[in-house]
């Protein structure tokens, strides 16, 4: 495929759009990691994975590392293990959000649980991976469901969850005891983003569709996918086969 066709100047604007969406999304803090200094979740988990269902789950991704390795440089961030390993979270989030390949959905969590377990300390609490066995559950259920925003929601925030734990076990001295006392947090704080990630893409999926309407732009699904389902003008969170 040529370039010219790739990267057309609608593809580019919107993929423009999201990367500062996200770049500004995450310089918003909302709460400090356990076990770093100075490391923070973002505004950024609330809305970061939508853009793989907007833009596709390869341009999604692509829009969600361009914002971050901008924010990386512009932030002057040390060039650290720990600051390398939270560039990926979020890409697998978006990809998994956009994609409706189940195989993908399934081996990322699967790997992050095996990587988890294979750690003496991940061994010990081995339980805190089960949470990563929700995006696989999503993923494995019918279409009708598995395609909901808010199942996809939960899904994505987990895959994030589950790459981010994974290698957070590998790089960050904890105890089996920090490990189990995150439980409920882990709860409470994926629930608030899956909600923040629905609610996010329920927005965006409307003022877009506002924006191309009024411009009168007929842009194919391929470049920008708008789903008539939520659109806040619409009968919401309508399922269908």
């Amino acid at each position: 495929m040529k370039l010219d066709k790739l990267f057309t100047k609608k593809r580019f604007i919107f993929l423009a759009l999201f990367a500062a969406l996200v770049f500004i999304g995450n310089r918003i803090n909302f709460s400090a990691l356990v076990g770093a200094e100075n490391q923070y979740f973002t505004m950024f988990q609330f809305f970061g994975p939508i853009a793989g269902s907007f833009l596709g789950p390869i341009f999604g991704s692509v829009s969600v590392l361009i914002a971050e390795i901008a924010d990386y440089f512009i932030s002057g961030k040390a060039f650290s293990l720990i600051n390398i390993v939270r560039l990926t979270p979020m890409l697998f989030a978006a990809y998994y959000f956009g994609t409706k390949r189940k195989s993908i959905g399934v081996i990322v969590p699967l790997l992050a649980i095996a990587a988890f377990i294979l750690h003496p300390i991940g061994r010990a609490v081995w339980f805190f991976s089960l949470y990563w066995t929700i995006p696989i559950i999503v993923k494995m259920l019918p279409k009708k469901y598995s395609q909901n925003v808010l199942l996809k929601s939960l899904g994505a925030t987990f895959t994030a969850h589950s790459v981010g734990g994974a290698t957070w076990v590998w790089a960050i001295p904890m105890t089996a005891g920090q490990w189990t006392a995150l439980i409920p947090v882990v709860a409470y704080e994926r629930l608030l983003f899956a909600a923040g990630i629905a609610g996010s893409y329920v927005i965006v999926n409307t003022v877009l569709d506002k924006i191309t309407e009024k411009l009168k732009w007929k842009i194919p699904a391929d470049i920008l996918h708008i789903d008539k389902r939520y659109i806040l003008s619409k009968k919401l969170f309508k399922t269908h086969a």
